[in-house]
């Protein structure tokens, strides 16, 4: 098999990978993706999906260990340090993520999605809440049209004791995106219509949504 051939083998099979994870088969996506790197290892795209397929999969090990083959390949790629991020904090290892994260606002500061990401592992690493709010008003600065930007604002407020501002942020995400169940139910929190939880659900620290 020709060079051109097998980036052709591997380009289709990643293509395979990510319809299925469009369509939410996620076990079918990685068993598909699986092969393709084994013969392929150098594959920077490979890795990438893998990490996001192994978090969908609720595999925070396994995305941080495909995060870490995608480091090796590409040291500063941010979205690599983003996803290594992530599952860091799924991990608890917190002091890792925030760094993680901040890596990847070096790397790519004017990306709304990394700095989401630092606003994320701070909270799952309860502490630092001002800079986590900070984190997340450059987010909304730099994309203030990506509904989840304020409500990540509005988690940070809440966490300050910003009462107010935090109900005015997630309604400025709801009226986004009127149908998000977890903003909805953080405003509810937020307003006494429903139980605090003692700590956010490891699935809501979302570090970005997209790409």
């Amino acid at each position: 098999m020709t060079p051109s051939t097998e980036q052709s083998a591997t380009a289709l099979g990643i293509a395979r990978a990510a319809a299925l994870f469009e369509r939410l088969d996620v076990t079918a996506a990685i068993a598909t993706l699986e092969p393709v790197l084994a013969a392929e290892p150098n594959s920077l795209d490979g890795w990438h999906l893998m990490a996001r397929l192994r978090l969908a999969a609720d595999q925070a090990a396994g995305a941080f260990d495909a995060a870490n083959r995608a480091i090796a390949l590409a040291p500063d790629n941010p979205r690599s340090l983003a996803t290594a991020s992530r599952a860091l904090s799924l991990l608890g290892r917190h002091e890792e993520a925030v760094t993680m994260a901040y890596r990847a606002v070096i790397a790519e500061p004017i990306n709304a999605l990394w700095h989401d990401r630092v606003a994320w592992a701070l909270i799952a690493a309860d502490r630092q809440f001002a800079d986590a709010e900070q984190a997340a008003r450059t987010a909304i600065g730099l994309d203030p049209n990506e509904a989840h930007y304020y409500f990540t604002h509005g988690v940070t407020l809440d966490a300050l004791g910003h009462s107010d501002q935090a109900r005015q942020a997630l309604l400025t995400s709801l009226k986004m995106e009127p149908e998000n169940p977890v903003a909805q139910h953080r405003l509810a929190m937020l307003n006494g219509e429903a139980a605090r939880e003692e700590k956010p659900k490891k699935r809501s620290w979302l570090p970005f949504r997209r790409k």
